[in-house]
């Protein structure tokens, strides 16, 4: 009876009873139950949920391209598998334009130093995504420190007192030390140096119009951009203006060369004023004066002219009458209505001779004189 029994206790043996279980499972195995499937989803739901996140944080980064951003949208959209490409390959790809994208931009903005250094950096190929992030973050700012340092020392070369000093302490300190300086210092310090030239200006100065707007803009808030812009604009408008009344003075009562000339300044460029008032008003004086010179001589050749033909009648340093044959010399000894001589005088004196219209006349009165002189010259 005991062996008769003895199978059946070993089939109904809990090791037994594991291994024929065992083997019903491999052949057919049981459905997942409920909460087996359940917890796949949930995990699958997670993994979507952790992914959607992980997509918008990086096209939420300041780097993102307008074409990140999109091919971040669509694959959230398409779903968990589109999701899972995205971040797994495709932002790379995508990352890597951004970055070449971002230092060809460099350019528009860079310096000597760091254009060429971009562009000798993207002519090498086979650039990692670190090579590219490195040369944005890093090397980009040490390349434009240079070319901020000499862009300072160009400043300070031909800088005023305050730029000078404020330019040459920003060389020596930090590279933001430079880039504030190139960004806020020069300016500060700059119209320090403006403050100055201004007045040295208004010192200087003798129109109306540019003195009263220098001392007002001086007595004044103004800022550096403000001062900057006067000197470099207002104050030559004004300085024109000024000039304008100058030459209007002066062609007042000028004479023609100098009213011809300054109304042609007037009429031109701010330029044509400068130079009429530097040296345009005294070559039209010069050429006034000798014109004025030449009349007075023509005048005084006249006025001599007149003296010599009227002291070519008068009596002569020999004693004897003057007989107006000169030249130019038409006097004559007044006539009696007759043609007659009207006077002789006596011993010593010169004999004058009336003139007669007719020309027998003349031949008469010479002989008539050389007779008389002849027994004067006997008598005596």
């Amino acid at each position: 009876m005991t062996t008769a029994l003895a199978p059946a206790v070993l089939l109904a043996s809990p090791a037994f009873a594991d291994t024929n279980q065992v083997a019903a499972s491999t052949a057919n195995p049981p459905a997942p139950t409920a909460p087996d499937r359940e917890a796949a989803e949930d995990s699958a739901e997670d993994q979507a949920e952790q992914d959607r996140k992980t997509i918008l944080a990086i096209i939420a980064d300041p780097m993102a391209s307008e074409y990140m951003k999109e091919a971040g949208h669509k694959a959230i959209a398409d779903g968990p598998a589109a999701m899972r490409t995205f971040i797994e390959t495709d932002q790379h790809s995508i990352r890597l334009d951004d970055y070449r994208i971002a230092i060809m931009r460099l350019l528009h903005s860079a310096g000597p130093s760091l254009k060429e250094g971009v562009k000798d950096f993207l002519k090498t190929d086979g650039r990692t995504l670190a090579d590219l992030r490195h040369f944005y973050e890093v090397t980009q700012h040490e390349l434009r420190d240079i070319d901020n340092r000499v862009e300072i020392a160009r400043l300070a070369n031909t800088a005023g007192a305050a730029l000078k000093e404020a330019a040459k302490k920003a060389l020596l300190g930090t590279p933001a030390d430079r880039i504030a300086f190139l960004e806020q210092g020069r300016h500060i310090a700059q119209a320090e140096d403006d403050r100055v030239e201004l007045a040295r200006i208004d010192e200087g100065w003798d129109g109306p119009l540019l003195s009263e707007a220098i001392s007002k803009l001086l007595n004044g808030s103004p800022t550096p951009a403000e001062l900057r812009h006067f000197l470099e604009v207002t104050q030559h408008e004004l300085r024109d203006q000024d000039n304008r009344v100058e030459i209007a003075q002066i062609i007042d009562e000028g004479g023609p060369e100098l009213v011809k000339a300054g109304r042609a300044a007037l009429a031109g460029t701010p330029a044509d004023r400068a130079a009429f008032l530097l040296t345009g008003q005294h070559e039209a004086r010069k050429k006034d004066e000798k014109t004025q010179q030449e009349k007075d001589q023509d005048k005084n050749d006249d006025k001599n002219d007149g003296q010599k033909d009227q002291d070519s009648s008068g009596p002569r340093s020999d004693g004897k009458e003057n007989t107006g044959t000169g030249a130019g010399n038409t006097a004559v000894a007044p006539q009696s209505v007759s043609g007659t001589q009207l006077a002789s005088t006596g011993a010593g004196d010169t004999p004058v001779i009336a003139v007669g219209a007719g020309a027998a006349l003349m031949g008469g009165a010479g002989l008539l004189l050389a007779a008389r002189m002849r027994r004067q010259a006997s008598g005596n």
